[in-house]
């Protein structure tokens, strides 16, 4: 293991954050925001200097290949690394009271969680609202990516990077080259954030809460510049437009790029896209019926709150058109059920990921198959091939630690005095990536009433569903540090 090497390649990363940085207070000196241009400024120039000097010390350090356990830990540091950076502007910027808060949004920035400790961020400057925004569109498809896509001078194998950051259990290379894999998965991801922009503005939202908020969208992540999310508009328009990008941001990014080249039949053909897209239907059918029996609601209220919820829930991106709380306990119950899916692998979205929950699926129907005939021979196929043994245990054992850590976390959070339920669903929340949940982080709720330990459990939690559990537990093994 090289940490010389390792540093170098967080130097390049924190440079990166820098450069974004600086795009941003170039952003704040437009709105006119002086005083925190000047802070994302000094900021920039801090780290800039910092970094190149790093490495330009370790200029003479190479590599042609990064292993697996390299990657796994390149990727562990360097979201922690960019998320303590970038936590210096709410921090300094004189936002929050103490730098744990600054870190705990920072890293819900870029997991594309969207947990928020700020109570009202429309008394934010302009400028820290579109950093917080610019952070989840980053991370939404990962910074490592954005990395082997523009800096391939580094000669490092890059799957080995996107495997271990990858939101989904499996990464299909679109290219020979990493880099152009890359390269095609951004130019999807900055082609459907313009599409977005385009149309709320058509709706009529102005220019920065169209970008804000499409910049939450395509990253499943939530952050809004209202303190009520979607309620705040009241407009149908724009929590249908937001309703269907949060679907597509929640599907696997290869399949858009097969859509994008004329391959239609394979929405016929992708088991994990039909499960998402049944999963979603189903659900918003039986929440609308609920919402119009028990509230009364019209059929067209019923239907769009439904789905826009369904959306954000399975998507992770945590947006709100209404306070779900109010809702009757079987709507909540489906609403909590869909916390435990998540999107497709592939996609911007967190959770357990929509192909594990199918696969689970299909292999508890084969085990009860063989309970009827013991010696019969049942295939568990996805998308008509065959799955391997030890893809169904990988999945089963990441299931197994998905849930132990969140039993993990919501006892420690209840030790912070926190009640269960709030305990429990800003676990799933976090570890999910999903951002509201119930009780005191309901979707017109923050997290800012929480303690600093609590805050910090979260942010970890949130780092630890971003890396898919395996690749932040592998690390902590002692098996890892042996040569």
């Amino acid at each position: 293991m090289r940490f010389k090497f390792i540093t170098k390649i967080l130097a390049y990363l924190s440079l990166i954050i820098a450069f974004f940085m600086l795009l941003t207070s170039l952003v704040g000196f437009l709105l006119k925001e002086i005083y925190i241009a000047k802070i994302f400024f000094y900021i920039t120039i801090f780290v800039s200097s910092v970094a190149a000097s790093i490495v330009f010390l370790f200029r003479r350090i190479k590599k042609d290949h990064i292993s697996s356990a390299d990657g796994m830990l390149l990727v562990s540091l360097g979201w922690i690394v960019i998320s303590a950076v970038s936590a210096l502007p709410y921090f300094l910027g004189n936002c929050t009271v103490s730098y744990i808060d600054a870190f705990f949004e920072s890293v819900s920035g870029y997991t594309t969680t969207g947990a928020t400790i700020f109570g009202s961020v429309e008394n934010l400057p302009q400028t820290i609202l579109f950093w917080r925004s610019l952070t989840h569109w980053l991370g939404g498809m990962g910074i490592v990516v954005l990395t082997v896509a523009i800096l391939p001078l580094l000669g490092i194998g890059g799957m080995q990077l996107i495997k271990a950051e990858a939101p989904g259990p499996s990464v299909d290379k679109l290219s020979p080259r990493i880099t152009t894999t890359a390269k095609y998965l951004w130019i999807i991801y900055v082609s459907l954030t313009f599409l977005e922009v385009a149309f709320l503005m058509f709706g009529g939202m102005n220019f920065f809460d169209a970008v804000n908020h499409s910049f939450a969208t395509l990253a499943t992540g939530g952050f809004s510049t209202k303190n009520s999310s979607f309620l705040s508009f009241n407009n149908s328009y724009y929590e249908w437009v937001v309703s269907v990008f949060m679907i597509l941001a929640g599907m696997n990014f290869a399949l858009h790029y097969k859509l994008f080249l004329g391959n239609f039949k394979v929405m016929r053909s992708d088991s994990e896209f039909k499960f998402y897209i049944s999963v979603i239907l189903i659900f918003t059918l039986f929440i609308s019926w609920n919402l119009y029996d028990k509230l009364g609601e019209g059929v067209h209220d019923s239907i769009k709150h439904a789905f826009f919820q369904v959306a954000t829930i399975i998507t992770t991106t945590g947006f709100a058109s209404t306070d779900y709380e109010k809702w009757p306990v079987l709507s909540q119950g489906l609403l909590f059920a869909l916390m435990f899916i998540g999107g497709c692998s592939g996609s911007t979205g967190g959770g357990i990921k929509v192909i594990r929950i199918l696969t689970l699926l299909k292999q508890s129907i084969n085990e009860m198959k063989y309970l009827i005939h013991p010696r019969g021979v049942f295939v568990l196929k996805i998308n008509n091939t065959a799955i391997k043994k030890n893809t169904v245990y990988a999945i089963s054992g990441f299931f197994f630690l998905y849930m132990l850590t969140n039993l993990l976390i919501t006892l420690l959070l209840s030790l912070s005095g926190l009640d269960l339920l709030t305990a429990l669903t800003a676990s799933l929340a976090c570890v999910g990536n999903i951002g509201p949940g119930f009780g005191l982080v309901g979707p017109m709720d923050n997290y800012g009433f929480m303690t600093d330990f609590a805050k910090l459990i979260l942010s970890f939690g949130m780092l630890i569903g971003r890396l898919e559990i395996y690749t932040f537990f592998v690390i902590l093994t002692p098996y890892y540090w042996k040569k």
